[in-house]
């Protein structure tokens, strides 16, 4: 199909593993889970699924804190359920793309464990241990993101290892060729099991500087960690010849894809990390933090266009499992008007979209109230000024049963109280639903090219109101106008537009094509209009 490329011109749909399907009723979902709802992912139109990380792990981070990179958690199943999980993926056409979690391990890795052993243990180099400064303290002034000093004070041995996240989470040290050598191992482990392609946990905190020089300070930020510059623990130079290994062991495989999360990066760091011979994508996240409004969705669109060059691909996300939901950060009831115009955004930019389950049928943050139900432990720490990442975690709503369809025994986040009437079987017995409507957009995107990989152009936008812009290949261009708005607005096209010939691609508001008024579109309130040149 026109040299189709999953990565390219497909979506990826983001599972997180613990909420999406749990098969053995112990209220965590599991592999053989994910595996009876690969037929609901390849209807729904999807082309690859991202895996959030299903190593062993003592879950101080849920996962993030792995404790064997070439294994799979028992709560999850087993290395037979993976190799069945990509089986039965491929034979649906389906690619499966790993979270690498390689910026630190789990305070239990084997690893770790020999290397706080003593200071002559042949691991003790692999993490990043150094001696109290002159007169005691620690080392230097990095810090933790989750709060407090980067450094952990190790009684045994009397010296400091750095953390950059939980002191459960200690930092490899990228300088040493062994640990580069064995994480290679693991990258050609799982590509060699059929995985597709990783997704690359900040990255770009591998390398820190040698010297260990303190990072200049700044007066804002909500905690020490986010009052520094990180000049000296984040991206350092190390960092691209490291990729340029991590690009040549993938191109030995067929069609094979790495994307990268670029920690506190903005779209210019994001861009400089992609390319040929280096990541394949590296992720924009801006539209994370943007306000429901057309203008400053616009700007985030031009500034990604304009730093990516003509070799590198976009990407767009909405949500994901760091992040409260978009339909939590948009709405404020149960109504879905704004989600149709959202979804009609990130499924029709130039790029590749990246999904989070449950955003089809507009799932909403689960509501945390007091502390003890907090599960996420940054969470815990933070009470109440941050409540952690629990709400956007909750498990998947497949139908209106007391357990919503995801589990036969006590689920290990609540759902939502919505799940009785917001799911996947209720929406799929709508056809006017959310859920149908990213399903007939991303048929859509699939069999457009213009949508797939045309060019985009912006034709207009009011910065409360109005996003308008083509996709355009050869002589086939598709229009999109999102009304932001939840009053009537006019589209004012060019006499050039208004000359063409076009067909109603996809609209939430009507079934006829527009009538075109005194070179004017009126756009119902929260419309998402594409059309397309016949």
């Amino acid at each position: 199909m026109d040299n189709w490329l999953w990565w390219r011109d497909g979506v990826i749909y983001q599972i997180y593993p613990r909420s999406y399907m749990d098969s053995n009723g112990d209220g965590i979902g599991d592999l053989p889970g994910i595996i009876s709802k690969l037929d609901y992912i390849k209807d729904l139109g999807v082309d690859a699924i991202w895996l959030s990380p299903i190593y062993p792990s003592p879950d101080a981070d849920f996962g993030y804190d792995v404790a064997d990179y070439t294994g799979i958690d028992p709560k999850y199943g087993t290395i037979q359920d993976f190799d069945e999980l990509i089986k039965e993926a491929h034979k649906r056409k389906i690619h499966i793309i790993m979270d690498l979690v390689l910026n630190h391990t789990s305070d239990q890795h084997p690893w770790f464990l020999e290397s706080r052993k003593s200071k002559d243990n042949p691991y003790r180099d692999w993490y990043i241990w150094k001696d109290a400064a002159p007169g005691g303290g620690v080392p230097n002034n990095w810090h933790s993101v989750f709060g407090g000093k980067g450094w952990e004070w190790d009684e045994n041995t009397e010296q400091y290892y750095f953390h950059m996240f939980y002191k459960q989470q200690p930092d490899l040290n990228w300088h040493n060729p062994e640990v580069r050598k064995a994480i290679l191992d693991v990258w050609r482990f799982w590509l060699d099991k059929g995985v597709d392609g990783f997704r690359l946990d900040v990255f770009n905190a591998y390398f820190k500087s040698a010297n260990f020089e303190n990072n200049p300070t700044k007066l804002l930020g909500l905690t020490p960690f986010f009052r520094q510059h990180h000049v000296f623990d984040l991206d350092q130079p190390e960092m691209k010849p490291l990729l340029n290994e991590f690009r040549e062991i993938l191109d030995e495989y067929p069609e094979r894809y790495a994307v990268g999360e670029t920690f506190m990066a903005d779209q210019e760091r994001a861009a400089s990390y992609t390319g040929e011979d280096k990541l394949h994508a590296a992720f924009d996240l801006d539209f994370l933090k943007k306000p429901f409004r057309p203008g400053p969705f616009y700007k985030a669109i031009q500034h990604w266009e304009q730093v990516l060059d003509d070799k590198t691909w976009p990407n767009y996300v909405l949500n994901n499992h760091d992040e409260p939901r978009s339909a939590t950060r948009y709405t404020r009831n149960e109504k879905d008007d704004r989600l149709f115009v959202l979804a009609a955004l990130i499924l029709t930019l130039r790029g590749t979209p990246f999904l989070y389950y449950g955003e089809e049928i507009g799932m909403r943050d689960i509501p945390i109230k007091r502390k003890e139900d907090v599960q996420d432990p940054i969470g815990k720490r933070f009470w109440p000024f941050f409540k952690g990442r629990d709400g956007c975690r909750s498990p998947m709503q497949w139908n209106a049963g007391p357990k919503g369809g995801f589990t036969s025994g006590d689920p290990w986040l609540p759902l939502h109280a919505n799940t009785s009437f917001r799911n996947v079987e209720n929406q799929q017995a709508d056809s006017t639903s959310l859920y149908h409507f990213y399903k007939r957009l991303l048929h859509i995107r699939r069999e457009s090219l213009p949508l797939r990989r045309g060019m985009y152009m912006p034709i207009t936008f009011e910065p409360r109101r109005l996003l308008a812009y083509t996709r355009q290949i050869g002589d086939e261009t598709v229009l999109v106008a999102i009304n932001f708005s939840r009053r009537k607005t006019g589209l004012v096209v060019s006499s050039s537009i208004t000359r063409q010939n076009w067909e109603l691609l996809l609209s939430n508001k009507r079934t006829k094509l527009p009538v075109v008024s005194d070179r004017k579109i009126s756009l119902a309130p929260y419309e998402a209009l594409i059309l397309k040149t016949v």
